[in-house]
């Protein structure tokens, strides 16, 4: 067992309302070999699941100092603040971290669409059947 992986084991057996710091969570989270945490965007108070995106640890570090998600583009190699050119930004309410820390939920106030398609979020392709059928602009099945 690495130190990531004893750190988050550790944390299982707190109570609710206990607290840890910061930033020795953030060192102990479980990149991958390029660098990055899968994040899931969620509207906080919907419970929409909004899209999934990346983040490398000057991501993290940007969304959580400015309020607003900021990922990392692995076709552009470069950080992506969510909204900077369609204006559909996304407030941050509250980030969670996965019990193994590998991966984070960001619960956020989702201005205008999510998707670059105009859809209100990434997931409109329904697998039913033997078939995938485009979702409604909502997005759910």
């Amino acid at each position: 067992m690495n130190q990531n992986e004893k750190y988050f084991l550790d944390a299982e057996h707190l109570t609710q309302g206990s607290h840890l710091n910061l930033e020795k969570t953030l060192q102990h989270l479980s990149f991958n070999s390029k660098g990055l945490i899968p994040v899931i965007a969620q509207q906080y108070d919907t419970g929409e699941v909004l899209m999934m995106a990346w983040m490398n640890r000057e991501a993290l570090d940007a969304t959580l100092q400015e309020g607003y998600t900021c990922y990392w583009s692995r076709s552009r190699n470069q950080l992506w603040r969510k909204g900077e050119t369609s204006g559909n930004t996304q407030k941050l309410i509250e980030m969670r971290i996965d019990c193994d820390g590998d991966c984070l939920l960001c619960l956020v106030d989702q201005i205008g669409p999510a998707c670059h398609t105009g859809r209100a979020n990434c997931f409109y392709l329904g697998v039913r059947n033997d078939a995938v059928c485009i979702q409604s602009n909502q997005g759910l099945l």
